[in-house]
């Protein structure tokens, strides 16, 4: 059992003075002008929750919320529009307070929100000078439009499907699955819905929250998927830019091939040093050689293929043990509890790998699913132009597999990845945007955080960011995705909040340990 992307895991991939709210310039269409004119009305979070968990969250001390209206499609504003729900924590020193600071968790799919209802209260220093706010973009949570392609029958189903990379209708098998998913989305979301899911419209709603928000310019932090939000508004809009921290970074050049393939490759060595890692402990259930740690593997994982195993009323496949190792090891954190689940599903129970999949997938225990999965497919599809040519896609197949073969130290993977045309060959609308060098000239200098071993977007691709921006680049030497905030790190923390507050940048290039 290998890390690559299977059909279905390749469809989910101031110390200042405040600054003064100012009139938005005039514009040439009164429909947009009285869109950027909109205050938000505070309230209650609990109404707006899109989900069980969601209201759990929403029903903490100090949050309120609100919803932002924005076009439906921003070519034509005086048509459609749509809501976005906003969460914010208040600035507990409003004497002092410079301004909102938004924050994007990732996916594309992440409720921003939702992040923020759990993790704002604990940004005490943050806190003090900010209204931290999380939004919901297009099609998340609780913002509109809803984006639907498989219900959740079809998805169970789905997530049980094995196809055998060495059987003759393997490509064929594939790219029905992909389509099916494509006309799916096609059908129950719409053509005009789908057509304006990508980041390009994501950043113009950024632009209407920050002007609703009161703000003449922009302060935000965006993890992952958030880089390339914010990229694309530092594009848009680089003299709106106040502060800007992305964590994670998506390489704005790279298509849809290379970033399968610097993913492939991250994950792989992640994998990799879990299973050193693993040898250590006094219980591993890939055992005590991490060199044959991918073969001990394929033997737990082998027989699924054919027979998933029962799980209660349900069944745990070959294809849901891979979701739950791309799951777990986004983080160092994760590896002890993945390898409990490990241990398990050696004695025959699956509960533990399943619920990493679920989790991962946003499968709600009543069976429902968040969405997530779709509009992650959605975006990613109209954000890159699609790979159509057939000898390409053998071309880029053939690359990933040498790569792995390469991390295996020569030996080749028993199950090579299927040289099949994806999901977003098959997409009903035509992508909006493509991989190219950012140009922002007057951006502020901003801050880009990379970690050395992040599986989900490699280093390099920081580097890269961080050098198309002028950006400053703060390294973590660690296995995990994502850095700031999230694991309690002052190398990183300390410096990169110093910034936010009074726009002093991090010294170039600085290096910290995970």
């Amino acid at each position: 059992m290998t890390l690559k992307a299977t059909g279905l895991l390749a469809a989910l991939l101031l110390l200042a003075a405040c600054t003064p709210s100012a009139p938005e310039p005039p514009r040439t269409d009164p429909a947009l002008d009285k869109l950027y004119a909109q205050k938000l009305s505070w309230g209650p979070c609990p109404p707006l929750a899109a989900s069980s968990q969601q209201q759990e969250a929403f029903a903490g001390q100090g949050l309120e919320c609100a919803k932002l209206t924005v076009p439906l499609d921003h070519a034509k504003p005086g048509e459609k529009t749509i809501s976005l729900g906003v969460l914010r924590v208040a600035a507990t020193e409003q004497a002092g307070r410079i301004g909102s600071l938004v924050f994007n968790p990732g996916g594309p799919g992440q409720s921003g929100m939702s992040h923020l209802a759990v993790e704002g209260p604990k940004m005490v220093e943050l806190r003090k000078r900010f209204d931290l706010i999380g939004f919901d973009p297009r099609g998340v949570g609780a913002s509109e439009p809803k984006v639907r392609c498989l219900d959740a029958a079809e998805r169970d189903a789905q997530r049980l499907i094995h196809i055998d990379p060495a059987a003759p209708d393997a490509v064929a098998r594939t790219e029905a699955e992909a389509k099916q998913v494509a006309d799916k989305c096609a059908e129950r979301t719409g053509k005009d819905v789908l057509a304006v899911l990508g980041t390009r419209e994501v950043a113009k709603d950024l632009d209407l929250l920050r002007a609703a928000l009161g703000d003449a310019k922009l302060s935000y932090v965006g993890y992952s998927y958030g880089t390339r939000i914010g990229t694309a508004y530092a594009e848009n809009h680089p003299d709106k830019v106040r502060a800007m921290v992305l964590d994670g970074a998506v390489d704005p050049n790279q298509d849809l091939s290379a970033a399968q393939l610097a993913q492939e490759e991250g994950f792989a060595k992640a994998f990799a040093a879990f299973a050193k890692d693993c040898a250590k402990q006094a219980a591993c259930a890939l055992g005590r050689k991490p060199e044959l740690a991918e073969d001990n593997l394929d033997k737990l994982t082998d027989p699924l293929k054919k027979t998933p195993l029962k799980v209660g009323a349900r069944k745990l496949s070959a294809n849901d043990v891979g979701i739950a190792l791309t799951a777990a090891l986004y983080t160092q954190e994760q590896w002890p509890t993945l390898n409990l689940a490990l241990l398990a599903l050696q004695a025959g129970q699956g509960e533990l790998v399943l619920a990493f999949a679920d989790a991962y997938l946003g499968r709600a225990e009543d069976g429902s699913y968040a969405g997530d999965t779709d509009l992650l497919t959605a975006v990613n599809c109209v954000d890159t132009p699609p790979v159509t040519d057939r000898a390409q896609v053998e071309a880029n197949t053939r690359k990933i597999a040498d790569k792995l073969r390469e991390i295996r130290g020569g030996k080749p993977d028993p199950e090579p990845p299927v040289a099949a045309l994806d999901v977003c060959a098959h997409w009903p609308v035509p992508p909006t945007g493509k991989p190219h060098q950012p140009k922002a000239d007057g951006l502020p200098r901003t801050v880009v955080i990379s970690t050395t071993g992040d599986p989900a977007t490699p280093h390099q691709a920081g580097i890269e960011l961080a050098k198309a921006l002028n950006a400053h680049l703060v390294t973590v030497e660690a296995t995990q995705h994502g850095a700031f905030l999230l694991r309690g790190n002052k190398c990183v923390d300390d410096p990169v909040t110093r910034y936010l507050l009074d726009s002093t940048p991090p010294a170039d290039n600085i290096r910290c340990p995970g």
